[in-house]
């Protein structure tokens, strides 16, 4: 622990959405400080990612103000890092509720018990995207209304949401905005994390024209931590890695896995009946489309973003991303993702 850490050993600390691929790696990054580490964390989900972490782990649901209450009890410090990330769901108010209602709950729970220091964690998604490839920084907000999607527009919401609980009742939050992350530990996966496997697999023999800002997500824990002892309240931190175009990343992906790169770049507009036919069966099934209109969309971007402020004010690293794919690949293949 360092020198300038607000958290000092003894204290306690509570991270939501603690099972899941970021949160567990906060929860991990968090670990031999000596603090006292509070997780909390739905009845149903997996404790996988929680199995080799010392922690109090507390059952409850972050929309349940007496269970988020309970979970805060004496704690100083939050890591509200709970999300519903699915881009996709049979009814888009679920994703809205998760994010934007639990955020609420969450964060008038931390006033109430007068937390003393809150890392909320919003998404690059929140951001506009540019016309043409050009990094993006913090100076670019959606309002609300001009997401594409539900999980864009509740993430655009709920980040508002506690940009007014900042400015009008002194709510003590830094707000962090991870890009895509990757690597271990992605037990769902995360859409990007789905993207990996299948070409891992083989199964993605062209692309589309699009970009990400790839980063490790061992890196966006550590940018958690620093927001916590360096961040300015209020104020809003990308936490990024490397710029890189879908077919950067699956070349990589094939350097990686011995598998010949995809050289077929398909046009977007083909693929939206294709879309719509597969958000039909998932609305049958239940089980997530691949492809959706929604990511389709998102896709006519270069979705590339600048973590300069947190560099600059946070101390901010990231690692290449062609390391944090080889960690994911390594992960995914040990947990049997990749049979």
């Amino acid at each position: 622990m360092s020198e300038d850490s607000l958290m000092r050993p003894g204290d306690c600390v509570l991270v939501t959405g603690a099972s899941g691929f970021v949160g567990s790696a906060v929860l991990r990054t968090l670990g031999g400080q000596g603090l006292r580490l509070r997780a909390l964390v739905r009845p149903s989900s997996p404790r996988t990612n929680l199995a080799d972490i010392d922690c109090e782990i507390i059952e409850g649901d972050m929309r349940h103000t007496a269970d988020v209450c309970h979970a805060l009890e004496g704690a100083r410090g939050l890591y509200h890092v709970a999300a519903d990330y699915r881009l996709w769901a049979r009814n888009p108010l679920d994703i809205i509720r998760a994010n934007l209602e639990g955020t609420r709950t969450v964060m008038e729970a931390a006033l109430s018990r007068g937390v003393e220091r809150i890392v909320y964690t919003s998404s690059v998604a929140t951001l506009r995207a540019p016309d043409e490839p050009a990094a993006v920084d913090e100076t670019a907000p959606l309002a609300e209304g001009e997401g594409i999607g539900a999980y864009k527009e509740s993430k655009i919401a709920a980040e508002r949401l506690v940009e007014r609980l900042v400015a009008d009742r002194g709510l003590p939050a830094v707000i962090v905005m991870p890009s895509t992350p990757i690597g271990p530990r992605d037990i769902k996966p995360t859409p990007t994390g789905r993207v990996v496997i299948e070409a891992a697999m083989g199964r993605m023999p062209a692309y589309v024209d699009t970009g990400l800002n790839l980063v490790h997500v061992d890196d966006v824990a550590a940018g958690h931590l620093q927001a916590m002892d360096k961040g300015r309240i209020g104020e809003r931190y990308i936490l990024g890695g490397q710029d890189a175009s879908l077919r950067e990343m699956l070349a990589e992906i094939a350097r990686l896995t011995g598998r010949g790169a995809p050289t077929v770049n398909l046009p977007r507009a083909p693929l939206y009946p294709l879309a719509w036919a597969a958000e039909t069966v998932a609305r049958v099934t239940g089980r997530q489309p691949f492809i959706t209109r929604d990511a389709l969309r998102m896709a006519s971007h270069h979705m590339f973003f600048s973590s300069a402020k947190a560099e600059r004010e946070l101390g901010y690293a990231a690692r290449p991303y062609a390391l944090a794919l080889a960690d994911a690949l390594a992960w995914f293949r040990i947990a049997g993702y990749l049979a």
